[in-house]
């Protein structure tokens, strides 16, 4: 079981490290191919004007995007030239608007076995990085790992992972396309924060993942961790911190993506102040 299609899509010339660093060494160790769509976004928002006006800045908006496109390709094709020797890859430019990102970024990672991203929300990236990532996890369906804009281009295997276990089908999801980091581990923890004293995994939690993994030929652990801190995400964070893990592993938007912009959640707070990579999937 390996990562036989990886994608990485950049937005801008000048953050195409670490991604596409990451998403290469991924692609050698497995054996896979590497795919980088170089995007040009329009984020021209036509309103009211004169007449001809919002042509005009149509054309303005779109004449800057494919120069964007360029640029970003040319950076793309630059940091695929400084890999090491074998490496399988390919670069497409594209030109979108930003309300048709959805669209074209749920097209490639449809056909993606794992999509390696930047970090959104690090007030970096923009719209562009919210809604790449966002079309990638829902509409793409696909496995995301979202690198820490602290991310080193200098990638390893994940030796210690952490799984965010909640008993949600997002989280069995994730866990499931995890599956070729988590047998290369060292070590595997099952982090059950808080479990419910009535729900289905009460006398074991995380017990029937944990025996599944093993089968797998996982090194799996449990911790069963009290909710000491006001939300989910800080105990878990701390809990990544506290076991030196590498990645961590966890299901996303459990809630919808709006609930969570609004009121907070756990994934939207991961997101926001990852120290370590995300695997995540919906």
């Amino acid at each position: 079981m390996a990562y036989k299609s990886i994608l990485t899509i950049a937005t801008a010339a000048d953050q195409v490290e670490p991604a596409v660093s990451v998403a290469a060494a991924i692609a050698r160790a497995h054996d896979g191919h590497l795919d980088v769509l170089a995007l040009g976004v329009d984020r021209t928002q036509v309103g009211y004007s004169y007449i001809g006006g919002g042509a005009v800045l149509l054309q303005v908006g779109m004449e800057r995007a494919e120069a964007d496109a360029k640029a970003v390709e040319a950076s793309v094709r630059s940091a695929l030239a400084a890999q090491p020797d074998g490496l399988r890859s390919s670069v497409e430019g594209a030109v979108a608007q930003l309300g048709g990102l959805a669209d074209l970024v749920s097209l490639r990672a449809r056909f993606a076995d794992l999509v390696v991203l930047p970090q959104p929300y690090d007030g970096k990236h923009g719209a562009d990085g919210e809604a790449v990532v966002e079309s990638a996890l829902f509409e793409g369906q696909a496995p995301v790992m979202i690198l820490p804009t602290n991310a080193s281009a200098a990638y390893k295997q994940p030796d210690r992972i952490v799984i965010g276990w909640n008993q949600s089908r997002e989280a069995m999801v994730a866990v499931r396309r995890a599956l070729p980091f988590l047998k290369r581990a060292s070590l595997v923890n099952i982090a059950v924060i808080d479990p419910p004293t009535h729900g289905p995994e009460r006398s074991d939690p995380g017990g029937s993942l944990c025996q599944m993994l093993v089968r797998h030929g996982v090194k799996a652990e449990v911790s069963v961790l009290a909710k000491t801190m006001p939300r989910v995400s800080d105990v878990l964070a701390r809990h990544v911190a506290d076991t030196g893990a590498d990645l961590l592993v966890m299901g996303a938007y459990g809630h919808s993506r709006f609930t969570e912009a609004i009121l907070g959640g756990a994934t939207r707070n991961m997101l926001e102040k990852a120290e370590v990579p995300l695997f995540m999937a919906h």
